[in-house]
């Protein structure tokens, strides 16, 4: 098994309606030259490039074309292409360095959720027979399965305010968030439902951004990064797109890929939740018990659509960069309900 660690990680402030074109060239230019410089790599030195971003968010097909604008047509690269979030782009460019065919691999993410009524787009990914035809949104979907585990005793809206008012006072101290600042639970919980049992609060806010992550095989990691975080896991599962097919109390697919990554025994994890009762369901997953959660702020405190899980998976790496941690997490989610889950385990190594 070849050994392979993310050594740079970079993301654009999340805002909403940013000054930004769909193509995402203007967000990913200045991330790409930062985590360049980073790593002291030039732009030659990346033997793989993948993406991941939506045609369905920027309206048009083809939409990742005019993003590779930000890497240069000359020379030619080998490139590649997810329409998911950037994480899976992240791990189809792990695959590559295990197979050899690179030793350094970049991979981004962007979105820009602002174009367009994100809640009704995102329907587009519901049964297109049976389900999409009704459009029931993004957010009303996840008041569905809040609303399941409310009833079940698994959480209580008072358990999702203090998730919420954790991770705004954790992003006042990351500046690429979006919502930040110290607040009561309390307080949060006299706002009105957005829809019910979903208030403001507990949904992660709509906005624009991006996020780069470069990975290195053994042989190159400890060049371009005083302390890398080595990949010792990772697995994504899917559960059924079918809504009734499944208990949306629980997350067998996150639990099943955290097992196969080895997610319990993360000293730190970000979780990629954009509603605050899906961390309470992640935590319990992925065995989370002992683990500091979401040092960022998550989601909650910036969504940036198709780059977000890839840069849980970027903060992550970064606890290890700075020596917070030995032994983190990073996750993504994908689909309604958290229907796609992606988890990487990273460690540092002496």
């Amino acid at each position: 098994m070849v050994d392979v660690a993310v050594v740079g990680f970079a993301q654009s402030p999340c805002l909403r309606h940013g000054e930004t074109t769909t193509s995402g060239v203007e967000m990913l230019v200045p991330i790409f030259h930062e985590v360049l410089a980073s790593t002291g790599l030039a732009r030659t030195d990346i033997g793989f490039w993948c993406s991941g971003s939506s045609d369905y968010l920027a309206g048009r097909a083809f939409s990742f074309v005019a993003a590779v604008d930000a890497i240069g047509a000359f020379p030619p690269v080998m490139e590649s292409h997810v329409e998911m979030d950037g994480a899976w782009a992240l791990y189809e460019a792990w695959v590559k360095i295990l197979t050899g065919a690179a030793d350094i691999a970049l991979a981004y993410g962007f979105g820009k959720s602002s174009a367009g009524e994100l809640r009704r787009v995102l329907a587009l990914q519901l049964d297109p027979y049976l389900v999409a035809p009704l459009w029931p949104d993004s957010v009303a979907i996840a008041a569905l399965q809040a609303r399941l585990g409310l009833e079940a005793g698994l959480w209580t809206e008072k358990d999702m305010a203090q998730v919420a008012a954790r991770s705004r006072a954790a992003a006042r101290a990351n500046p690429a968030a979006q919502v930040s600042g110290e607040v009561r639970a309390e307080d949060l919980l006299a706002g009105p439902y957005l829809a019910d049992p979903l208030r403001a609060h507990d949904c992660a806010p709509v906005g624009d951004g991006a996020a780069v992550v470069i990975l290195a095989s053994g042989e190159r990691a400890r060049d371009l990064c005083a302390r890398p975080a080595w990949i010792t896991g990772f697995e994504h599962r899917i559960d059924s797109g079918v809504l009734g097919d499944r208990d949306l109390t629980s997350v067998p697919s996150a639990a099943a890929a955290g097992l196969a990554a080895g997610a319990g025994k993360a000293e730190v994890a970000e979780l990629h939740a954009p509603f605050t009762h899906q961390e309470i369901l992640l935590r319990s997953a992925l065995g989370l018990s002992g683990a500091r959660v979401n040092p960022s702020g998550g989601a909650l405190a910036g969504n940036p659509m198709f780059a977000a899980g890839l840069a849980r998976i970027g903060m992550a790496a970064r606890e290890i960069f700075d020596g917070r941690a030995d032994r983190a997490l990073g996750h993504a989610t994908s689909g309604p309900a958290l229907q796609q889950n992606l988890v990487c385990v990273m460690e540092a190594r002496p």
